[in-house]
């Protein structure tokens, strides 16, 4: 089994990964919003039903890039309170 400062070290490892994972996931969220805009001013005044579903899915991707943000979070959260512990 790995010592104490080898496991300190790929937990730091890991949240360092997921903090650049959450970066992404925010530039991608902002890439997500342009297109919004972009589509919503190109579509306006459209009763299309696929637009309609169009941006609700993008929306809901959008909503799930929130979650997942937060779950990383969340986990950084908990293995730095492992780490701490050790």
């Amino acid at each position: 089994m790995a010592g104490v400062e080898e496991v300190r070290a790929g937990i730091a490892l890991a949240n360092q990964k997921m903090q650049e994972a959450i970066a992404a996931l925010q530039q991608g969220n902002l890439a997500l919003e342009e297109a919004q805009a972009a589509l919503v001013s190109a579509t306006q005044g459209s009763t299309q039903e696929e637009m309609q579903h169009a941006h609700g899915m993008l929306a809901e991707v959008m909503q799930t890039i929130n979650g997942v943000q937060g779950t990383l979070s969340a986990t950084i959260n908990s293995t730095e309170g492992y780490a701490g512990r050790l």
